[in-house]
C-alpha cells in the first residue's frame, strides 16, 4: 500500500527524494479551485465583472475603471483570503502533527484567542490604530504561545499535555474577552466585536504585504522541516533514534505556526475552524500519512475563498462576515469529529 502511495524520484545529480502523486494531485486541484473561486469572486460586486472580464484586466488589459476595480478594491481582498487561510491550514496542520491530536488546532487550544486579547487589549485600552490592532495581536499570540509552551513542558512537550493546557488557557483568555468587552466604551465594544467575527470586507495591500512577507519567510522553513514533523508523529523515542533533535525542531515548528496564526488573525482577525479543519480534510483526500503540510494550506485557501465567494453569493455583499460562516459550519464539523474520533475509541 505505501508503495502505491509514495515513489522514490532520483535525480541525475545524485539526489533522490519521495513523491506522492495522490497527495501532489490533490494539491493541485485545490489550488485550481482556490484560484477559480478567486476569479469569480473578484467579479462579484456593486459592480460586476465576468470572468473574460476579470482575467483581462488581471493581465492588463482592462479598461481605467476595471484596473482600479480590480487593482485597488477586489485583488487586496481575495489575496488577502487566499494567504489567510493558507497559513491557518499550514499552522493548523503543525499543531495537530506536534499534539498528534485532531483537536489540536489554534483555535481550540488557545492561539488564537491569545492573539484576540492582544488586539481588543490594544482597541480597549489604547484606542489603537489598524496597525496597532494587527500588531497587538501577533504580540497576544506570540505571548500566548510562549506560555503555553512553557506550562506544558514538562521533560518535553507532548501532545495531550498541550491540548489539555491549551484548553485552559483558551477558557482563561476567553474570559478575559468578555471582560475587555464589558469594560470598553460602546464605540470601541462595537469595534471589538466587528473584529473579533473575523472579515474580509476593506481588506487593501496595507494587509497584503505583511502577510505575504512572513508566508514568504515561514512556509519555507515550516516545509523544511517536513520530515522531521513526520517523524515526530512517531513519538519522541522513535524521532531521536531517527537522528531528529526533538525539541530543537518541536520549537522551531510551533514558534513558526505560532506567528502564522497570529499574522493571518492580524489581517482578518480570528476567523473560525479554518486551522481546524483543513489539515483533517486535505488528510482524508491524499489518504497519505504525515502532517499533509501543502496541501492543508491549499485546502486552507480554497476553503476561505469560497467561503467569502458564498456569503457574498447567497447573503449579499459584505452582510455576513465571512469568519460567521466558517463559525457555523466549523461548529458543525467539530461535532461530528468528536463523535468519529469517539467511536474510534481515540477519545
Amino acid at each position: 500500500m505505501k508503495s502505491r502511495r509514495m515513489r522514490a524520484v532520483r535525480t541525475p545529480g545524485g539526489l533522490s527524494f519521495r513523491f506522492a502523486p495522490r497527495a501532489a494531485l490533490v494539491s493541485l486541484l485545490l489550488v485550481a479551485v482556490a484560484l477559480a473561486a478567486s476569479v469569480v469572486l473578484i467579479g462579484i460586486g456593486d459592480f460586476p465583472m465576468s470572468t473574460a472580464d476579470v482575467l483581462r484586466t488581471l493581465t492588463g488589459g482592462g479598461t481605467k475603471a476595471q484596473e482600479f476595480i480590480v487593482q485597488d478594491l477586489r485583488l487586496p481582498r481575495v489575496l488577502v483570503a487566499l494567504l489567510v487561510g493558507a497559513a491557518f491550514g499550514m499552522a493548523g496542520a503543525v499543531f495537530q502533527s506536534v499534539a498528534r491530536n485532531p483537536l489540536g488546532s489554534p483555535d481550540v487550544i488557545g492561539f488564537g484567542q491569545g492573539s484576540t486579547v492582544g488586539a481588543l487589549a490594544v482597541i480597549v485600552l489604547f484606542h489603537g490604530s489598524t496597525v496597532a490592532v494587527s500588531a497587538g495581536s501577533v504580540v497576544g499570540g506570540l505571548v500566548t504561545g510562549v506560555a503555553i509552551y512553557a506550562l506544558a513542558w514538562k521533560k518535553g512537550v507532548h501532545g495531550y499535555r498541550l491540548v489539555l493546557v491549551g484548553i485552559g488557557a483558551a477558557a482563561m483568555l476567553t474570559g478575559l474577552i468578555g471582560y475587555l468587552l464589558i469594560e470598553a466604551n460602546p464605540s470601541d465594544a462595537s469595534r471589538s466585536v466587528a473584529w473579533m467575527v473575523g472579515s474580509l470586507s476593506g481588506r487593501d495591500w496595507d494587509q497584503v504585504r505583511p502577510l505575504l512577507a512572513v508566508c514568504a519567510v515561514l512556509f519555507p522553513v515550516v516545509l523544511g522541516h517536513g520530515r522531521s514533523l513526520k517523524m515526530l508523529e512517531m513519538g519522541d523515542d522513535a524521532a531521536y533514534a531517527l537522528g531528529v533533535r526533538v525539541e530543537r525542531t518541536r520549537l522551531v515548528l510551533m514558534l513558526s505556526a505560532v506567528l502564522l496564526t497570529a499574522s493571518a488573525t492580524a489581517a482578518a482577525g480570528p476567523v473560525a475552524f479554518v486551522a481546524l479543519a483543513s489539515p483533517q480534510l486535505a488528510r482524508r483526500l491524499t489518504r497519505a500519512p504525515g502532517p499533509n503540510l501543502v496541501a492543508a494550506a491549499c485546502m486552507g485557501a480554497a476553503l476561505l475563498v469560497t467561503a467569502d465567494w458564498a456569503t457574498q453569493r447567497i447573503f449579499g455583499a459584505d452582510r455576513l462576515p465571512v469568519g460567521a460562516l466558517t463559525g457555523m459550519l466549523g461548529g458543525c464539523y467539530l461535532l461530528w469529529l468528536l463523535f468519529t474520533e469517539r467511536r474510534a475509541g481515540r477519545i
